[in-house]
């Protein structure tokens, strides 16, 4: 009987074939055929191809020219490439989207690149907004100035005298007299946890230099807020250019409960142009019992579900402070420094989260199937997390759920052996290294920097290594800080250069630019949970695809950079009318 069953519908097909074989044709037809270029798949094998064809936002064809077109129907729309490059669309894996694009909602943000210009932006908004209002200057680095320290606060003062002024950089901050006063931080003022009020020496005063205390600074921003319309508006405009860069995929590496529903919003109005895994935002803070119900909460959100656009896929704590502000917890101390103002000779930096907290949050995370990532930036704090990873690992694999080091910015040949021996995947932003290398030499000389961004190393020892961007603010890959555009991303990682530093940064860890293309194409698809529907170009995967106006495996490599992004097509759908905001 089933037999006879498959006789006729075999019969019924081919008697359908004979009657209209065009409407036969037309149900194997691609939607969208590209042609005649240089398919770059970055499937196992780094396979190139010359076409693609598209299907219901599918792939269902990569290979010659010939075989590619045979799925040319009535309405299959067939561009010619012309010879350009395609590449899977790339993917971030470490953004902060919505603060990003709020920053400047307010009003426009110079770029400050010396002390001058820090105080003559305070010396306008001091007098934009009048008397006894807070100034507030935020993540401009002391790395990136070109006086390589913190404004002072006597020149803070002079600044904005009737004026309470904060220049912070995340867990570090700089404070005038005014700003001191109104937070009630004196000679006497007790830090109670983690952190320290830098004093001096002589007197006793505060400097003005906060490590890790910018919860006690009393300030009120003054900036308008934006309402929910508008926040919608900014966050669709910096979509569109990370769309026009060639980014079709990103990680908010540490979402807010607003940031998490607007993302669905979008989603479920379908004007989401770009893939979302999310790590959600946990405060350490408090009670142990409590924070591992925070955890045991956010395990049970329902954007937990596997989605291919918005989908949560674990959780982002702090565990030190940063290498940009002089708060990274080293194995070594830093050393007395005029740079961050340090002048304790043992001062090794900030821990938040102690090892007796961390390990039962990590394996709370672990049996909750999420993603841990802690911010990690120092090489003591790298070995911190990974020993709560190692004692979690000893009650049950970590591997599955892909427990991160994010930043990882210093390491050592130990940590790169356990994090490849347990499954630890990384989430590192070469832009740091173009943007910050030259300091970093300053302090710390070449020994110091061998296991800086160790991408090579990674790569040879197995480690799943995706290339992010940290985007914290403003609109424009290059002019952001922390600038986002991947093709910088990938040139650093290649050259290890940066206009700060006279030579190539431990050249020995350069990735090559095949390397270079995995960092931000299927690495960050297996870090987003996403490897079997992006990341590559291969039939069967969702079409995320870019078109570019060059190949970056053979451009000469210090032009790598500057790659223009002719096309970006999302679930195979050209995103029209793309302009990047910036360009180099």
């Amino acid at each position: 009987m089933r037999n006879s069953s498959i006789l006729v519908l075999t019969v019924f097909s081919c008697l359908a074939t004979s009657t209209s074989d065009r409407s036969c044709r037309a149900a194997e037809s691609a939607d969208t055929i590209l042609h005649s270029g240089k398919v770059i798949t970055v499937d196992r094998g780094f396979t190139t191809a010359s076409a693609v064809a598209i299907r219901d936002g599918s792939i269902i064809a990569v290979g010659s020219d010939h075989d590619v077109l045979e799925h040319r129907g009535p309405a299959t729309k067939v561009v010619d490439l012309a010879g350009k490059c395609v590449l899977p669309g790339l993917i971030d894996s470490h953004t902060h989207p919505l603060g990003a694009c709020l920053t400047e909602f307010d009003h426009a943000i110079p770029t400050m690149r010396s002390i001058p210009d820090v105080l003559e932006y305070i010396k306008e908004r001091a007098r934009v907004l009048g008397p006894g209002k807070w100034v507030i200057v935020r993540q401009v680095f002391i790395t990136r100035l070109a006086e390589r320290r913190y404004p002072t606060r006597t020149e803070l003062d002079a600044a904005a005298p009737r004026n309470p002024v904060l220049f912070s950089t995340g867990p570090d901050a700089a404070l005038n007299s005014e700003a001191l006063r109104l937070s009630g931080i004196d000679a006497n003022f007790v830090v109670d946890g983690p952190g320290m009020i830098e004093k001096d020496p002589k007197t006793g005063e505060p400097t003005g230099i906060l490590r890790n205390c910018t919860r006690y600074v009393k300030s009120v921003d003054p900036g308008k807020s934006a309402d929910s319309a508008e926040q919608e508006r900014r966050l669709l405009e910096l979509i569109r250019d990370y769309n026009a860069v060639g980014i079709t995929g990103i990680i908010d590496r540490n979402a807010s409960a607003g940031a998490i529903d607007l993302y669905r919003k979008l989603r479920d109005r379908r004007r989401l142009d770009v893939r979302i895994a999310i790590s959600h935002a946990v405060d350490h803070s408090g009670p142990l019992e409590t924070v591992l119900e925070r955890i045991e909460k956010v395990a049970r959100h329902p954007l937990r579900a596997a989605n291919d656009w918005v989908r949560i896929i674990g959780i982002k704590m702090f565990l030190d402070g940063g290498m940009l502000t002089g708060s990274a917890y080293m194995t070594r101390p830093w050393g007395v420094s005029a740079i961050y103002s340090i002048d304790d000779p043992a001062y090794r930096g900030v821990l938040f989260i102690p090892p007796e907290r961390l390990e039962p949050m990590v394996r709370a995370t672990v049996r909750a199937g999420l993603q841990f990532t802690a911010h990690s930036v120092g090489d003591a704090a790298v070995e911190h997390l990974l020993d709560a990873y190692e004692a979690a690992n000893r009650e049950a694999p970590v591997a599955p759920t892909r427990p991160c080091l994010t930043h990882s910015n210093f390491m050592s040949a130990r940590s790169i052996e356990r994090a490849a021996r347990m499954g630890i995947v990384a989430d590192i932003q070469p832009a740091w290294l173009h943007l910050d290398a030259g300091t970093l030499h300053a302090q710390f000389g070449e020994e110091r920097l061998r296991w800086f961004q160790p991408l090579r190393s990674l790569f040879e020892a197995g480690v799943v290594v995706g290339g992010g961007s940290d985007h914290m603010q403003k609109i424009g890959s290059f002019r952001s800080i922390n600038p986002y555009n991947p093709f910088l991303g990938m040139e650093t990682a290649v050259r290890r250069t940066s206009p700060g530093h006279d030579r190539p940064l431990h050249p020995e860890e350069a990735i090559t630019r095949e390397q270079a293309i995995r960092f931000y194409t299927m690495n960050n698809a297996k870090l987003m949970f996403l490897e079997d529907r992006v990341g590559s170009i291969e039939v069967g995967k969702r079409a995320d695809l870019i078109v570019l106006d060059r190949d970056p495996l053979t451009c000469p490599v210090e032009e790598i950079h500057a790659t223009r992004v002719l096309a970006t097509y999302i679930d195979g759908r050209a995103i029209e009318g793309l302009r990047a905001v910036d360009q180099p």
